[in-house]
């Protein structure tokens, strides 16, 4: 009996640890927050983007077939084709947020002008000509669903969908327009029981057709020759009376390696404001992954030959005169060497309200390679460089930069009062400030991609370090110039840091 329960046991065990597993909550690496205000703002550019795809584009043809009873015609087939937008006006349109569901779209009073192509058939007549249509009292509202794809991508759903059009007014054009128009009121009745059937089947074939868009979306992207960033949403946005929040998982991976990184990200909440349109927030855990994917990569492992060296201290050393400059000349230029940094683990973050610091553990190798012979270590020893990061948004992309803040090397404290000791550190310090930096900020100026819709650029933007993460706050503004590029290779609009890490967008 004992024997057969053991079995039982064990599967009772590993059922309830698969179920407290998925039971567990993930949590974003990245949170962007879509505000009332955005939606405002989306209403005045949505109707630019309305204007000119209905502009481009025909609308189904109506066709059907009418008796007229006062001319004794018993039927007249009726075809209008080529139908174009020319103008329109929907003087009350909003939208707002359904908490838990979506976003409702409501206009109303809403007119607009058709041209069209006619025929028209009967057992007296068969013509062809052209003719405008005036449309008032539009009316429409629909719920848009938001929700993820098991791809992580972001789809959307029409859901209670009414519209109706209260009025159509038919002018026939052309040499019989006289006749046409006068029996043009029997017609503007059928006109508009079709039309009104195919309003919602319309409007769903283009959410439909943005779905198929939002689908080809890249949520995981190449950065460069190491990384690949991770911008899938890992669950359907939350909505509230206020606002939207899309939680991204945010995570970075080496190029070769698609496992999460050995730790987890933790939850955050955003700041309850809403003077921005959108508000996005970049957890510890996003740069953690960044350092710990580039550390996996080896892309903290730097050779600076001495011409390298030498030509960063010529360039940068007018600041501290001489004394560097004679530095350089007694230990750096007097022979040819090679100076190797590696880091030994994952630079680390630090994230506290109004400071951005990043210590980086590493060792420094200087290394010869005399004539005819191999590679020698002079010296080594390891490290601990303490930098700042500063912070920019450049287009679509946060840019860092790092300041060297303090360096020192990894000894016991009862040698580090000797003086060969402190100036072969202030040596070493000035090698990393003028020598290394420069390189890492270089690289560093490609940016993180921040997520954000195509043509859509970021103005009046805001950082601020918090407790755990960034928080930037930004207006958007829909570029409709060739300027804006797809996705993540916007540059448009320069945003520095100035004073206690905060961003303004330049003028």
């Amino acid at each position: 009996m004992c024997t057969k329960t053991i079995p039982v046991l064990w599967g009772c065990f590993l059922l309830w640890h698969l179920c407290l597993s998925s039971s567990q909550t993930i949590y974003p690496g990245i949170k962007a927050r879509i505000t009332q205000r955005a939606l405002d703002y989306g209403v005045q550019a949505g109707m630019e983007i309305i204007e000119r795809m209905l502009k481009e584009k025909n609308l189904p043809d109506l066709r059907g077939s009418e008796s007229l009873e006062f001319l004794k015609v018993d039927y007249v087939n009726y075809n209008f084709s080529n139908i174009k937008i020319r103008a329109f006006s929907f003087p009350n349109t909003s939208l707002a947020f359904v908490p838990g569901v979506g976003i409702k779209a409501l206009t109303n009073h809403g007119t607009a002008n058709i041209s069209t192509d006619w025929e028209f058939e009967s057992p007296l007549f068969q013509d062809t000509g052209g003719a405008d249509l005036f449309l008032s009292g539009v009316y429409f509202t629909g719920i848009i669903i938001l929700t993820r794809n098991d791809f992580g991508h972001p789809t959307l759903k029409l859901q209670d969908c009414y519209a109706q059009v209260s009025h159509a007014h038919v002018s026939f054009s052309g040499e019989l327009s006289v006749l046409y128009n006068s029996f043009a009121e029997p017609m503007e009745k059928p006109i508009l029981k079709n039309l009104n059937e195919m309003l919602c089947p319309i409007i769903a074939s283009e959410v439909k057709a943005l779905n198929a868009n939002l689908s080809t979306l890249e949520v995981l992207t190449k950065i460069d020759n190491y990384t690949l960033l991770d911008y899938s949403l890992i669950s359907s946005p939350e909505i509230t009376e206020n606002y939207l929040d899309l939680n991204l998982k945010g995570v970075f991976y080496p190029l070769e390696n698609l496992a999460d990184p050995p730790f987890s990200p933790v939850p955050f909440v955003l700041p309850e404001r809403s003077n921005s349109m959108l508000y996005i927030g970049i957890t510890k855990y996003f740069f953690k992954s960044a350092s710990f994917a580039y550390f996996t990569a080896g892309a903290f492992n730097v050779t600076l030959s001495t011409k390298e060296i030498s030509n960063h201290f010529v360039q940068n050393s007018q600041g501290l005169g001489n004394v560097l400059s004679r530095i350089a000349e007694i230990y750096i230029l007097s022979q040819p060497f090679m100076v190797r940094i590696m880091a030994t683990e994952p630079p680390i973050i630090n994230l506290q309200p109004g400071n951005f610091t990043l210590d980086i553990p590493a060792s420094i190798m200087m290394l010869t390679q005399p004539k005819n012979s191999t590679v020698e270590t002079i010296v080594s020893m390891d490290f601990v460089a303490s930098t700042s990061v500063g912070l920019v948004i450049l287009g679509q992309r946060l840019v860092c930069s790092l300041s060297l803040n303090r360096f020192r090397l990894a000894l016991p404290e009862s040698n580090r009062s000797n003086i060969e000791v402190l100036r072969f550190e202030n040596i070493l310090s000035s090698i990393l400030h003028f020598g290394v930096l420069p390189l890492a900020n270089a690289k560093l100026q490609q940016g993180f991609p921040l997520p954000n819709p195509h043509k859509i650029s970021f103005v009046n933007s805001d950082i601020e370090v918090l407790e755990g993460f960034l928080l930037i706050s930004t207006d958007l503004k829909y570029e409709t110039s060739s300027k804006q590029q797809p996705s993540f290779h916007g540059w448009e609009g320069l945003n520095l840091i100035s004073g206690q890490w905060r961003g303004k967008s330049a003028p």
